[in-house]
């Protein structure tokens, strides 16, 4: 969340970032600020009434020293009631900072001078293409019905067993699913990423610290009993490593990878484009989180984007970099990176990795912070990005790659696979 001497200091420039975001409600700035103004009355009174706690308590040894014991008497008298209205202040003082806490929680991080207003995917910048579009012939098949053909994904056994969006993969769809995980992971560990195997399901601190709560509640699984999350994505439990933690600055950059499965219920998605593997509830992701100092934070977003572009380019796989516009970044990101490959049978870009830089918006919810040169704490920046989800990937490579003698396994995956077409 955003920070309140930040809002105070550079309303102005909040409010311009926010409109950018298409975020109406900025009159919640002002009450925040009213908010922050009576929290810090309430502090003063009880710093005020602490402290003549303290100076009583001196007195009061010296009088009885002295042996003047009423005199003493009476002023512990009063130290029981300064402890009594000290009491109450704390309470009101707690409510107060619960209360300047979840109009903060309201309130989206704004986005990077290089992002440009807009409303929707529609008004995102294409940064670069790279790759040849697949020239199919016109008896092409989309992936859906590609994995009928080979028995590789069962969409209606899935349906049977869970609901739709949960498919069963078979045979090599599921050897495929295998290799791809294995080979993000070979990859990111390449790369100087350190594995980790997080919890599939996390506590309401974990999911309010990387802004899943309470933006995204109602697309979030839910098990009530326990008050527990099934994860979104690996970057929830992944970043909570570092919650409330001073790490070290000679640490920088502290990169983290891990394959998980992800869990998003989708409310809302209906249509054509939510097909096959295009739109799951439950899917397989590898993901790669960066903790890094501030001054790095955007040269190490750009080396993350080219990480994945570099994943992209070894899967052989057309694909474009966008930037996203203010209307189609997320609540917790300053700017993000969406890669999209192409789709040959379905004609169109499937987003499959979205790379973000959160500043220090997910660091002051964790409380993630370091020491700089001078001592002095600081929050770190946190980055994330999908390196690389799945579904779509699979999409693409079935559609792309289908010829008459069956689906070509692209060259880096074949030492993972074990075959080199699927028929």
């Amino acid at each position: 969340m955003l920070l309140v001497p930040y809002i105070r200091d550079h309303k102005e420039t909040v409010i311009a970032g926010l409109k950018i975001k298409n975020f109406k409600q900025i009159e919640i700035l002002d009450e925040i600020i009213s908010a922050d103004d009576a929290r810090k009355e309430i502090q003063k009174k009880l710093d005020d009434i602490l402290a003549e706690s303290n100076r009583l308590a001196k007195v009061i040894g010296d009088l009885f020293k002295s042996g003047k014991q009423a005199e003493a008497n009476v002023a512990k008298a009063q130290t029981v009631e300064l402890k009594e209205l000290s009491k109450s202040l704390n309470d009101d003082l707690i409510e107060a900072q619960n209360g300047l806490t979840n109009l903060l929680l309201k309130v989206p991080n704004i986005p990077h001078s290089s992002v440009v207003a807009g409303h929707s995917a529609e008004d995102n910048e294409t940064i670069i293409s790279v790759g040849e579009i697949p020239n199919l012939p016109e008896n092409a098949l989309p992936h859906w019905e590609l994995t009928d053909k080979y028995d590789i994904i069962d969409f209606k056994l899935g349906t049977k067993i869970t609901g739709a969006g949960f498919p069963v993969y078979k045979g090599k769809g599921a050897k495929l699913q295998r290799a791809l995980i294995n080979f993000f992971l070979d990859e990111a560990t390449a790369a100087g990423f350190r594995e980790v195997q997080p919890p599939l399901m996390v506590n309401e601190d974990s999911a309010y610290a990387t802004g899943q709560l309470p933006d995204k509640d109602g697309q979030m699984y839910y098990a009530n009993e326990d008050n527990f999350y099934l994860i979104p994505t690996a970057e929830v439990p992944i970043t909570n490593i570092y919650r409330d933690e001073i790490v070290k600055a000679s640490e920088f950059p502290i990169r983290n990878t891990a394959y998980s499965q992800c869990f998003r219920r989708e409310a809302g998605s209906y249509g054509k484009d939510v097909r096959g593997l295009n739109r799951l509830h439950q899917f397989d992701k590898v993901e790669i989180v960066v903790i890094e100092h501030p001054d790095k934070s955007y040269e190490r977003l750009e080396e993350m984007s080219q990480y994945v572009q570099h994943l992209l380019v070894k899967l052989e796989l057309p694909y474009r970099v966008l930037r996203l516009c203010g209307g189609d970044t997320s609540f917790t990101a300053a700017l993000t990176y969406d890669m999209e490959v192409y789709s040959a049978a379905q004609k169109r870009w499937l987003e499959v990795s979205s790379v973000s830089n959160f500043e220090s918006f997910q660091a002051n919810r964790l409380k993630l912070r370091f020491k700089d040169e001078q001592g002095k704490t600081q929050l770190a920046h946190t980055l994330n990005g999908s390196a690389l989800a799945l579904p779509r990937i699979v999409a693409s490579l079935l559609e792309n790659n289908q010829t008459p003698e069956g689906i070509r396994i692209p060259k880096a995956l074949v030492p993972y696979t074990g075959f080199e077409f699927i028929n």
